[in-house]
């Protein structure tokens, strides 16, 4: 962000009224103004003729405020209702049906003449209030409290948005001027968000490049690119051959950390996962005890990839006995294994040999079916330190990104009423 933009926030110490926020920028002093939605926003109708050889882009607005989406290009003659408006860039379109859960948005420039039907509200705001303040302010909860309160029905996926009572809703606005300010902070705020999600993007696409490239497909039997040095030929081995199967219980009850395996975060200890609340049996004598250098997989989310590794130094734990436990055996590295588990040579033989199960369900059994092509020791040792690098430059921009979204989310809080 330039210099001449930093955000310069102040706590109001002597507050005017209650109606001002909680963090402002200096040199704006004046209460916000309350005003009804009505005298703010204008509802427009632009009807269109449709002609059946014509091509029309219908567009829609997705729940939880995830933006407003095409639904593709139709010929007019496919489209069976024909009272349909034409959309403008800057156009704040709501879904009446689904306005509860916040399907609301702006329309952006490349959706520039789309149209949608009867069932959205299009209106565009009047002087008091800009395009890119609106833009916004159509993400707060305060707008969701609004689109609430003028909803009526005994379920909630059946309310019905009242636009005129919508309309006579009241919420606060600063002047032009602040709003502007306002406005140009956070469109910096989200253009970062976007250079640091850009950049996460471009390392995950290299990564699954470099999983392609460094692993053999199903009919190599060397990989299309290797490290220097390395000549020998790979080996290919049954992973029954490789891997030992867990079988240590709790029965003597010293572990008491229940953990589950999530396709996001890996172990995960319950306590946190269901916020304390656990899921265990209340007796644990026969849960599988995990250490140090062990793999765990649920079987019937391992299409989903519910597999985790308990790396040196984290927690003993004891997970559910419906999971699979596993380690490796010395020929074979444990960074090696966990990244070939994300390749599409896995993927393939995982399809094949739980093809038919319940609930695409893979045994150790199956499992130990599996074909791996492998490297002497100190290839496989290169390989995975080479992928340790990867994922730790995605945790960090990971990282980043999600402090970047942690900071937005707060100002949102503070700097609006």
């Amino acid at each position: 962000m330039t210099s001449e933009n930093t955000l310069y926030v102040e706590k109001n110490k002597a507050e005017v009224s209650k109606n001002v926020p909680e963090l402002r920028f200096q040199g704006f002093i004046d209460a916000w103004e309350q005003r009804k939605l009505g005298e703010l926003l204008t509802e427009i109708k632009r009807p269109i003729k449709m002609q059946d050889d014509d091509t029309y882009q219908l567009v829609t607005v997705k729940r939880r405020n995830e933006g407003i989406v095409s639904r593709g290009l139709f010929k007019g003659s496919q489209i069976l209702v024909k009272n349909y408006f034409e959309l403008h860039a800057g156009d704040y379109l709501i879904s009446k049906r689904q306005v509860v859960h916040g399907a609301n948005g702006i329309v952006p420039k490349d959706m520039e003449g789309a149209i949608v039907s009867n069932e959205y509200l299009v209106s565009v705001g009047n002087k008091n209030i800009t395009t890119d303040f609106l833009t916004i302010i159509s993400k707060l909860p305060i707008m969701y409290k609004m689109f609430f309160l003028s909803s009526y029905g005994i379920d909630i996926e059946k309310l019905v948005f009242n636009v005129n009572d919508w309309k006579k809703r009241e919420i606060s606005i600063p002047s032009l001027q602040e709003q502007n300010r306002i406005s140009s902070f956070f469109k910096q705020l989200d253009n970062a968000l976007t250079l640091h999600q850009r950049k996460l993007d471009r390392l995950k696409l290299l990564n699954q490049g470099y999983l392609q490239q460094l692993f053999p497909k199903n009919d190599e039997e060397v990989p299309s690119i290797r490290f220097a040095y390395f000549e020998n030929k790979w080996e290919q081995r049954k992973l029954g051959d490789l891997l030992t199967k867990n079988s240590k219980k709790n029965k003597d009850l010293n572990v008491t950390n229940v953990e589950s395996v999530s396709n996001k975060t890996g172990f995960t200890k319950q306590t946190e996962q269901f916020e304390d609340y656990s899921v265990a049996s209340a007796d644990l004598s026969n849960y599988y005890v995990i250490t140090e250098k062990q793999f765990a997989y649920n079987p019937s989310r391992i299409n989903v990839g519910s597999i985790a590794y308990k790396a040196v130094g984290d927690d003993k734990s004891v997970v559910s006995p419906l999971y699979v436990s596993f380690s490796t055996k010395k020929l074979l590295n444990d960074g090696y294994l966990w990244n070939w588990f994300k390749t599409t040579s896995f993927q393939s033989q995982r399809e094949r040999l739980s093809e038919g199960g319940v609930r695409d369900t893979l045994s150790f059994n199956q499992l130990s079916e599996m074909s791996i092509n492998v490297p002497e020791y100190f290839e496989q040792e290169k390989i995975s330190s080479f992928f340790k690098q990867m994922d730790d430059a995605i945790a960090l921009y990971q990282s980043k990104l999600d402090k970047l979204k942690s900071i937005k989310q707060s100002l949102l809080q503070k700097m609006f009423i």
